[in-house]
């Protein structure tokens, strides 16, 4: 129960479903209601079908590259960690956001569903990391399938949010979103400090 609880909240403080809120809006400003579904739908899917894909290939890039579990687990986590103090401080950089250049491209399309919401809004490098982190090539089918389920469970916790964007901003504001993030980033911190120092642990066992 406890394993389940820490898999889902990685996965919810990574993809920070409140979070993408105030950036979905800004994307979608002055488009209608049915545009807002279909690129809330399709960037979800599109998201899904990324992370999915980098389960598969994931180890294997790994094991080309030479690296190690145990290396990959201090690597992961320090990229958490990364992504955590941008968290915390509200930063805007291209680990969990878009970038200004990114952002000013992102307003002259007309289908934002692939960039920048599916990538990197929601299937962004933290989610990937998170992904990979939660397995190894050893991993037993049950644990892959609670994974998965649980990823997908945040996924459609993310499409619930994105659907409801005006209802949200209306009761917690873009201000709210942000306290909610900068909470979030302080849980994610001791999650990447966690991923640290087992993969240390591990290393240290291996060799």
């Amino acid at each position: 129960m406890k394993q389940a609880f820490d898999i889902f909240l990685t996965f919810f403080v990574v993809i920070d479903p409140i979070g993408l809120v105030p950036m979905f809006a800004a994307l979608t400003a002055g488009a209608s209601t049915d545009f807002r579904r279909q690129m809330a739908w399709r960037g979800v899917a599109i998201a899904a079908g990324v992370l999915l894909f980098f389960v598969f290939v994931g180890f294997g890039v790994l094991r080309v590259l030479g690296i190690g579990i145990p290396a990959f687990r201090i690597a992961g986590g320090i990229l958490l960690l990364l992504l955590a103090i941008d968290m915390v401080f509200a930063r805007h950089s291209g680990m969990r956001s878009t970038t200004e250049r990114e952002a000013n491209e992102a307003r002259g399309r007309d289908d934002i569903s692939v960039f920048p919401l599916a990538i990197p809004l929601i299937a962004g490098p933290g989610a990937m990391t998170s992904l990979l982190l939660m397995m190894s090539p050893a991993t037993k089918t049950a644990h892959v399938a609670l994974v998965l389920g649980l990823l997908f469970l945040v996924l459609g916790i993310t499409l619930v949010v994105l659907l409801s964007t005006v209802r949200i901003l209306q009761v917690m504001g873009e201000t709210g979103a942000n306290v909610v993030t900068r909470l979030l980033g302080v849980l994610l911190t001791a999650l990447a400090v966690q991923f640290i120092l087992t993969g240390l642990q591990t290393g240290l066992t291996y060799h």
